[in-house]
């Protein structure tokens, strides 16, 4: 299978629900005329049964149930439609990442980016155009934080490998994404992670186990005899000294009640509206037949979730209705707004940390399956071969994965092998941060158990530092150098931890050339000394003298024979570059030199 395949696929998925789509409109509008002529036809019925005594005045309901018929078909119709078209819109996102037009039109991720994090920033993975927008298809707010924290948190061996396999096991199924995506009435539903812990955390409102069968049994009592009183008006003398006690009573203590009883429906109102996306979501998910072990555990998890969280539909039902005017007296006489309060926090008591393990199985499948969708739309690339053993990275045919895959140059790149580092030197624009960011993002994908953009990828378990995109700060009162310093020194501290791929750009190009010199060598002699790999890049071949310390030098530049200098091929190349390009960009964009 091919990227054009898929492409293909999801083409022709489109044009059969848009074939649908059409049936179903036009079945729609065979309903609207049905419905305007059964309204019409009523209508004229009424006129003549009731103004002309021409025909019996049963007549009128005749067309009136076909009418109420209509209406409801129509009802589900509407609903039908809603679903295929956001079944087309999710369908289209697919072509639009297929066909590399998927910039600007996904989710940024701009707000999960950890501030300060030591490759974040660096490698693009948040913001416009970033890998989370091109990785991220998730349902749910859930889903993005998860991915995020995938792309972000360092996982362990074992972890990763279960990560694999299960993108692996999804990958093919597209028919689950589908139902993933029609989850909920409309595509603006959310479930965020933020309005459930809110409620969860809490304190508790404090009220007595008693409360809640005795208010429920008080406003059965209630309603049996008030609907008793509605069907026989005349017995109501005889109830109300039964009645009256007892609603005294409902008022005593909703009165009572009162405040804790609205905090509690506060708190629970944004649960409410969030709610109902992940009990379909968790209920898919239990229906689910996997293989591989974290697949298996995240359905058993989900299990008995869809059950125990449909009975707060009740209760919700009741506090979205409550307020309402046809609603709102019913809802007082029989103490409803009380009895939910009651209810909502037993059952919030009862299975909070159960709720807290039923988003987070969520959370986790939705991450699972946005790199699965990556996976599947990119059949081409190849899935990283793992280990726990000391630093190394070995790609063939390593490209950058956000770059369209007929312009994207690859290269083949070995750390931790032959040697441990390399100063990449070459001229502006030669493709040395891409190459360092294409390094950097086929780890990060490899670790949070996607596939990669090359033929090959084997590589250890290790943290990830860049110093690529670190620039000044007015706010922090902090300058590009001290800033580049700050991250140097991250890397260094986890390097004495465990193995580190370590990517840096430009290394203190802040500062003076001697002291540029003497700071590169002892950061590059401490990383290599503490077993880390990386690359270092320079426009400065006078730090190529730092590869001494078990590195080596590789540059990049313009093509060979090349008259133009700014003519690059993107290529690794053995050695120091021996070309500058910096004053014929200058006079390229009009400076006078």
């Amino acid at each position: 299978m091919t990227s054009a395949t898929v492409l293909l696929g999801y083409q022709q998925r489109i044009d059969q629900i848009e074939a649908l789509l059409a049936h179903l409109q036009m079945r729609q509008g065979t309903t609207v005329a049905v419905l305007v002529l059964a309204v019409v036809t009523t209508a004229a019925f009424c006129f003549l049964a009731f103004s002309r005594r021409a025909m019996p005045i049963w007549y009128p309901p005749l067309p009136l149930s076909a009418a109420l018929i209509s209406l409801r078909k129509y009802t589900r119709q509407q609903l039908q439609i809603s679903r295929f078209i956001r079944l087309r819109r999710f369908y289209a996102g697919g072509v639009e990442r297929l066909e590399e037009r998927w910039v600007g039109n996904g989710i940024s991720g701009q707000e999960f980016e950890v501030p300060d994090h030591v490759y974040a920033a660096d490698l693009s993975l948040f913001g416009h155009g970033s890998l989370f927008e091109r990785l991220c298809t998730a349902r749910t707010h859930l889903g993005c934080e998860r991915l995020a924290s995938y792309l972000q948190e360092p996982a362990r061996f074992a972890e990763i490998r279960q990560r694999q396999a299960a993108v692996r096991e999804l990958t093919g199924r597209t028919d689950l994404r589908e139902k993933v995506a029609l989850l909920g009435r409309y595509d603006f539903e959310q479930s965020r992670w933020q309005t459930f812990a809110e409620w969860l955390d809490s304190p508790p409102a404090g009220f007595a186990s008693w409360l809640g069968p005795a208010a429920l049994a008080s406003s059965v009592v209630v309603g049996a005899l008030s609907a008793a009183i509605m069907l026989k008006p005349s017995i109501w003398p005889a109830l109300l000294p039964i009645i009256l006690p007892i609603a005294v009573s409902n008022a005593v203590a909703g009165l009572s009640l009162r405040k804790r009883v609205r905090r509690v429906l506060k708190a629970s109102a944004p649960v409410a509206s969030e709610i109902t996306i992940i009990r379909e979501g968790l209920e898919l998910l239990a229906g689910e037949r996997f293989v591989t072990p974290k697949l298996v555990t995240l359905t058993t998890r989900a299990a008995p979730a869809g059950a125990v969280i449909r009975l707060l539909k009740p209760w919700f039902m009741i506090l979205r209705e409550r307020t309402k005017d046809w609603f709102y007296l019913p809802s007082l006489w029989l103490l409803l707004g009380t009895q939910s309060a009651l209810a909502i926090e037993s059952w919030r008591l009862r299975y909070r940390g159960s709720l807290r393990q039923w988003l987070d199985a969520w959370a986790e499948f939705e991450a699972l399956n946005s790199l699965a969708c990556y996976a599947h739309e990119n059949p081409e690339d190849s899935w990283a071969e793992l280990d726990d053993k000391s630093a190394h990275f070995s790609a063939e045919g390593l490209g950058h994965p956000l770059m369209a895959r007929d312009t994207c140059v690859r290269n083949d790149v070995s750390l931790g092998d032959a040697y441990g580092f390399c100063v990449l030197s070459g001229s502006n624009m030669s493709g040395k941060s891409t190459l360092l960011r294409s390094i950097g993002l086929a780890a990060v994908l490899a670790f949070a158990g996607a596939p990669v953009r090359a033929r090959s990828l084997r590589l250890a378990v290790m943290r990830i530092g860049a110093s690529i995109s670190v620039v000044d700060s007015l706010r922090d009162g902090k300058s590009k150098f001290l800033g580049e310093v700050q991250r140097l020194r991250e890397m260094l501290q986890l390097s004495a931890d465990g193995p580190v791929l370590f990517l840096v750009d430009e290394i203190f190009s802040g500062t003076n050339s001697p002291d540029r010199r003497a700071a590169a060598d002892a950061v590059a002699r401490t990383l290599a000394a503490r077993g880390a790999i990386g690359v270092i890049s320079t426009r400065d071949i006078a730090l190529a003298a730092i590869a001494a310390h078990g590195g080596t030098n590789l540059h990049m530049r313009s093509r060979d024979g090349a008259d133009n200098p700014l003519d690059f091929d993107y290529r690794l190349k053995p050695g120091v570059t021996t070309e500058s390009n910096a004053l014929a960009i200058a006079r390229m964009v009009g400076v006078p030199i």
